[in-house]
C-alpha cells in the first residue's frame, strides 16, 4: 500500500476545528503501515534541531542533532526511555512503538548552520535515539542532514546500532574530504539469541561486526561503544573474550566499554523483562543497583579489571576511551565521569591528531592486564 494512504491523522489545518491528535509541537499526521507492524509514525515540522548540551555535561561535544524520538529499535534497557515522557508518552511500549519523526530536519538545520553566530562545533548524532532505526529507510533524513553539516564546515560524529548506515558510506567519505568525522558502532554482544531478547529491533551482532568492516575498508573511522555490559548475562570472560576478538577481527579502531546504566524510566522496563526473562536474577539485580542508576563501585571495578585485560589480549591497549579508566585510581565514586568517555575513532579528529575533546588520539593507557580473576561473589 502506499506510504500516503496509511496516514492515521491528516494535517490538522485540513479539518476545520480538529483536536490535534497529539500534543506534540507541529505534528503533520500520523502514519502506521503494514511494513512497520505496531508502529505509529508521528511527522512533524521542527522550528529548531540544532540542540546545545547542558553546560557543566563532560561529553565531548556541545551540539547534538535528534531526527527521531522514540526508536523502534526497543532495546530493553535504552536510557532514552524516560525522556518520552516529555511527549506525554510512556517509557516503555511507547517509546518503541511511537517515533516522531522530524520531517523537515534536514532543511531547518541548514538554516541554522547558515546563521553567523554559527562557529562550526562538533555536532554529534545518535546521542538520544538511534538516527540509523528502519524508520530512516523510508524517511532518508540523514543524507540531508550529513550534507548540511560538511557543507558548512560542521564537524560531525554519528552513533548507532543500524546497518542502514552502510547506504551512506558514500556520502560519509565525501564528507570526510570536508570536515573531520568520527563513527561509532553501539555493540556489546555477540550472543546472537540475546540481542534478540535484549534489543528485538536491531540488526543483530553479526550484521553489525560487517558494517564495522564496510566503514574501516571505505577508509573511515569505526570506534565501537560496547555498551551496556549485563551483569550474569555477558559479563563472563567467555562472553568479554569473544566480544573484543570479534572487534579486533572487524578492524574496530577503538573500543569504550561500560556496564549497565539504569536511570529512572530505564529501570522499571528492564527489571519487568529481567523478572520474566530471569527471574533468578531479580534479587541480584536489586542488591547490585541499590535504589540508584549504576552498578556498585564493586561492580565496576570488577569489570574494569576485565575489560582491560581483554582489551590488551586482543590490542585495544594502546587506544583511549575506556569508561572505566578512572575508578580504580580515585577514591571518589564518580560513575559519571567514567562513562563520559569516547572511543577512538567515534569523535572527529583533527589535523593534530587529537579528537576534538582535546584528547591524544592513542598511546599507553598505563594498565597492565591482570590475569584471571572472578566474579566477586558479593553480587
Amino acid at each position: 500500500m502506499r506510504w500516503d494512504a496509511q496516514a492515521l491523522k491528516p494535517a490538522q489545518d485540513e479539518i476545520p476545528g480538529a483536536a490535534p491528535l497529539l500534543p506534540l509541537a507541529g505534528l503533520v499526521r500520523s502514519v502506521s503501515t503494514p511494513e512497520f507492524a505496531g508502529v505509529t509514525f508521528h511527522e512533524v515540522t521542527a522550528k529548531s534541531v540544532l540542540n546545545k548540551v547542558p553546560a557543566g555535561s563532560r561529553m565531548p561535544f556541545e551540539w547534538t542533532v535528534n531526527p527521531y524520538r522514540g526508536c523502534s529499535h526497543a532495546c530493553v534497557y535504552c536510557f532514552a526511555r524516560k525522556s518520552h515522557t516529555y511527549l506525554d508518552f510512556d517509557a516503555g511500549l511507547d517509546f518503541d512503538s511511537q517515533v516522531v519523526v522530524k520531517i523537515n530536519a534536514a532543511e531547518v538545520l541548514r538554516k541554522e548552520l547558515a546563521k553567523p553566530s554559527w562557529n562550526r562545533q562538533q555536532v554529534a548524532l545518535g546521542t538520544n535515539t538511534d538516527p540509523y532505526q528502519r524508520a530512516e529507510g523510508r524517511y532518508r533524513l540523514m543524507p540531508g542532514i550529513i550534507g548540511a553539516l560538511a557543507d558548512s564546515g560542521t564537524p560531525l560524529s554519528i552513533l548507532t546500532k543500524g546497518t542502514l548506515l552502510a547506504r551512506d558510506i558514500p556520502l560519509l567519505k565525501h564528507a570526510a574530504s570536508q570536515v573531520p568525522v568520527g563513527i561509532g558502532i553501539s555493540l556489546a554482544m555477540t550472543d546472537e539469541q540475546l540481542s534478540e531478547a535484549i534489543e528485538p529491533g536491531t540488526p543483530g551482532p553479526r550484521a553489525r561486526l560487517r558494517l564495522v568492516s564496510r566503514l574501516r575498508e571505505a577508509g573511515l573511522p569505526c570506534g565501537v561503544m560496547a555498551m551496556p555490559i549485563l551483569p550474569w548475562l555477558s559479563d563472563s570472560d567467555e562472553a568479554l573474550d569473544s566480544l573484543f576478538a570479534a572487534l579486533a577481527g572487524a578492524g574496530a579502531t577503538g573500543v569504550t566499554a561500560g556496564a549497565l546504566y539504569l536511570k529512572p524510566g530505564t529501570r522499571e522496563w528492564f527489571m519487568q523483562w529481567i523478572a520474566a526473562r530471569h527471574p533468578e536474577l531479580v534479587g541480584r539485580y536489586r542488591r547490585l543497583y541499590g535504589t540508584g542508576s549504576y552498578a556498585s563501585k564493586e561492580y565496576r571495578i570488577w569489570l574494569a579489571g576485565r575489560v582491560r585485560f581483554f582489551k590488551a589480549r586482543h590490542g585495544f591497549s594502546n587506544s583511549h576511551g575506556f569508561s572505566h579508566r578512572d575508578v580504580d585510581e580515585h577514591p571518589a565514586d564518580d560513575p559519571r565521569g567514567e562513562e563520559a568517555a569516547y572511543p577512538e575513532g567515534s569523535i572527529p579528529q583533527d589535523r593534530t591528531g587529537h579528537d576534538r575533546s582535546g584528547q591524544q588520539r592513542s598511546g599507553p593507557n598505563g594498565h597492565r592486564s591482570e590475569a584471571r580473576t572472578s566474579q566477586p561473589t558479593l553480587f
